[in-house]
């Protein structure tokens, strides 16, 4: 015995129904058991595209076409003036060293030291060295009027 002398088992297949037959056949008669009506009961005219909509305004029609998102957006973390000067008033970051993206993630200031940029909001009274990817007009204003330097890396 091979593969090529296997047959379904006695009753376990039957034949097609013959559909559009005339009403005697048992299987829809005048609509041929394509329902009444519209366009998929009739012949040769529901070879449509999946996107397709039955005439309504379509999806890609209807949905706004402007906007545009860089794959190439580079995200800054965001660390205020005033939130340096709390971190140094705790002791978390130190006067007499640098404050690199590093040393505020260490700090608990950023998640990850990828990017950093420094906003000017709060109020610094010590003099800070710090070093970030970009600083605001007022942070490089406020860091250099209490004594210390803004170094973009």
């Amino acid at each position: 015995m091979d593969l090529a002398n296997l047959t379904p088992a006695e009753g376990a297949t039957h034949s097609d129904r013959r559909k559009g037959r005339g009403a005697g056949s048992g299987t829809g008669g005048h609509s041929s058991t394509k329902g009444t009506k519209g366009q998929k009961s009739r012949s040769g005219s529901h070879k449509l595209p999946v996107w397709f909509e039955g005439g309504q305004n379509p999806i890609q029609r209807r949905l706004p076409k402007y906007g545009f998102t860089s794959p190439f957006r580079e995200e800054n973390r965001i660390v205020n003036v005033g939130r340096l000067a709390q971190m140094t008033r705790d002791g978390r970051l130190d006067t007499e060293s640098k404050v690199t993206p590093e040393a505020l993630a260490d700090a608990g200031a950023v998640r990850e030291p990828e990017r950093v940029k420094v906003l000017g909001g709060g109020h610094l009274d010590e003099a800070l060295d710090v070093s970030a990817h970009a600083f605001s007009e007022s942070a490089r204003e406020k860091i250099e009027a209490a004594g210390g330097s803004a170094t973009l890396l």
